[in-house]
């Protein structure tokens, strides 16, 4: 017998109504049973359920032996038999005194309390009242709301435990977002920083090379006066801030040649170490792998101080040649 159908009888329903419970849902489970019962608890039981509760009670009250010892003691008494002394009406528990009216509800008080000795009985159990019936169904009722709301309350803890959790895997990613932001955020303004910082020692280094250019064609003019006018060459000025700079920023034999190169399309620069025999074309090609708004055959460089436009035959010259080495700002068009 199913745990559902003891369950139904010990709370207090006929049996012939629980099998007629349990085969209008299917089997469906205890609640759908309860809400059958409940909903035709004044209907009669159909003829056929009715027949094959009976067939069943039946079936669960007889045993062929216990039935025979019955007999032989009732004889060995010098008494009659008459067939409802053959007939064992209920169940007890020997170890609690407890009477049920079927094998269903003894087994259920067994699983519940655990007690293993039974016996049959011929204690007739009366059959609920109305007033009986009614008073269980209320207090069924009453069970099932209890056990609904307090359903209805742990789905509410449940969802608010959801809840948070949902909100803090939130929090978590936008934190984490906001993070990867400012890192993306710090990471630009350094490199910035950076270009900026490359900018202006590259304008310092030309300025410092025209200044250079400058004095020495002064002093080259001063000489050539002098000769012209039968003058001693004047001598050679001390050395001063403007002095030519060390090797390693002046010399134009440097093997190699720092660009920032600013795009005409807008964006920020970009910046690169060749190596001084390179020429603008290996330039070029960089650019167009940079940018797709370049192109390798038709992408022209100046200069920014001094103000000059590379023609393709320049385009072809190392950039010693073209007199960008050590360090120039090139403008791509």
């Amino acid at each position: 017998m199913s745990s559902d159908r003891a369950q139904l009888v010990a709370m207090g329903f006929e049996p012939a109504r629980i099998d007629w419970a349990l085969k209008a849902t299917s089997n469906a489970g205890l609640q759908p049973a309860m809400d059958h019962l409940l909903a035709n608890s004044d209907n009669p039981i159909p003829a056929a359920d009715q027949q094959a509760a009976s067939s069943s009670s039946a079936n669960e009250d007889f045993d062929e032996e216990d039935t025979d010892a019955l007999a032989a003691h009732i004889k060995s008494k010098g008494g009659s038999i008459k067939d409802d002394d053959l007939v064992a009406k209920s169940i007890k528990c020997s170890e609690c005194g407890k009477v049920f009216r079927s094998n269903a509800t003894a087994s259920f008080h067994a699983e519940k309390s655990g007690h293993q000795e039974f016996e049959e009985s011929t204690e007739e159990i009366k059959p609920l009242t109305e007033e009986e019936k009614k008073a269980k169904l209320a207090e069924l009722r009453q069970k099932l709301a209890e056990k609904r709301a307090n359903q209805a309350k742990e789905e509410t803890v449940a969802n608010k435990a959801n809840e948070a959790l949902r909100r803090k895997a939130g929090q978590d990613i936008g934190k984490a977002k906001e993070d990867l932001e400012l890192k993306e955020v710090q990471k630009e303004a350094e490199r910035k920083k950076r270009e900026k910082l490359e900018d202006a020692k590259a304008k310092a280094a030309i300025k410092a090379q025209i200044e250079l250019d400058k004095k020495e064609r002064a002093e080259r003019v001063a000489r050539e006066k002098a000769a012209r006018d039968g003058q001693a060459a004047p001598p050679a000025a001390a050395s001063t801030p403007l002095a030519k700079p060390s090797a390693a920023v002046k010399s134009s034999e440097n093997p190699e040649t720092r660009l920032q190169v600013r795009l005409s399309t807008g964006g920020p620069p970009l910046t690169k170490t060749f190596p001084s025999d390179g020429t603008l074309m290996d330039v070029a090609e960089w650019i167009a792998s940079e940018s797709l708004a370049y192109n390798v055959d038709t992408v022209t460089f100046a200069s920014t101080f001094p103000r000059k436009t590379f023609s393709r035959d320049e385009m072809t010259k190392t950039l010693k040649a073209n007199g960008l080495t050590p360090s120039a700002v090139l403008l791509a068009s």
